[in-house]
């Protein structure tokens, strides 16, 4: 398993990155988004009397693009100063059908199918929103890379991990597998790899952030031959 780099909130470098991106989030959010809205406004504005098959497509993609970049500021403000988190008591296997669900017309479009493993029922303390990012990013990620008719492996487990009850996530897809340029940059802000139509983009980024403010680890496993699998460690109760 290739190991990636751990890094504590608490390191001081670390913590004036963060900040410094935050502030440039803060800036570029409040120069960005007042013509953002503009052009989302006046494209709404237009479609409302607009006939035209093609001008209304044209239209919907200048709306589309446009809320994009909001979405993006809004992605690297979240990575540089995320909320305060609202630990609570959740039964991870739950959280997992439940995205699992909201992924079923994906999975059916590509006639994908889903193997389970693990434990029925594992309890974690971990925000509910952000738990819920990090296991629909991975979940996507794996779904986006594999072959069509193909099957992604997805786990939960409770486990003893550095001396200390933990709970496990795995996701394996059967997909190609990362690049080396893939593997160095994966959880890097806005990195893209497009190598048989994985975009990596913010979602791995967020999981890393998110999974590194609960006191968690998240690893990947990435072969030509058996595909790419992430599995995250959590902090476990009971």
């Amino acid at each position: 398993m290739s190991e990636l780099p751990r890094i504590s909130t608490s390191d001081a470098m670390l913590r004036a990155k963060l900040e410094a991106l935050a502030e440039f989030a803060a800036g570029a959010g409040h120069e960005i988004n007042n013509p953002v809205a503009t052009i989302v406004g006046r494209a709404e504005l237009l479609l409302k009397t607009e006939n035209n098959p093609e001008r209304r497509q044209a239209l919907l993609t200048i709306g589309a693009q446009a809320l994009r970049i909001r979405d993006m500021i809004g992605d690297l403000m979240l990575f540089a100063r995320p909320p305060k988190l609202e630990l609570k008591l959740l039964n991870l296997v739950d959280v997992v059908d439940e995205m699992l669900l909201k992924l079923g017309e994906s999975l059916r479009a590509k006639s994908l199918t889903v193997v389970r493993e693990g434990d029925s029922s594992v309890t974690i303390l971990a925000d509910a929103v952000q738990l819920r990012v990090v296991i629909s990013n991975l979940l996507l990620n794996s779904l986006n890379a594999s072959a069509a008719g193909s099957f992604i492996t997805v786990g939960s487990f409770s486990q003893e991990f550095e001396s200390r009850r933990s709970a496990m996530f795995v996701v394996q897809d059967r997909g190609i597998g990362l690049s080396p340029d893939e593997r160095e940059h994966l959880f890097d802000p806005f990195y893209s790899g497009r190598q048989a139509g994985r975009g990596l983009g913010f979602g791995l980024c967020k999981c890393w952030r998110i999974v590194e403010q609960h006191g968690g680890q998240i690893d990947c496993e990435s072969s030509m031959e058996s595909g790419t699998t992430f599995r995250v460690t959590w902090p476990a109760v009971g």
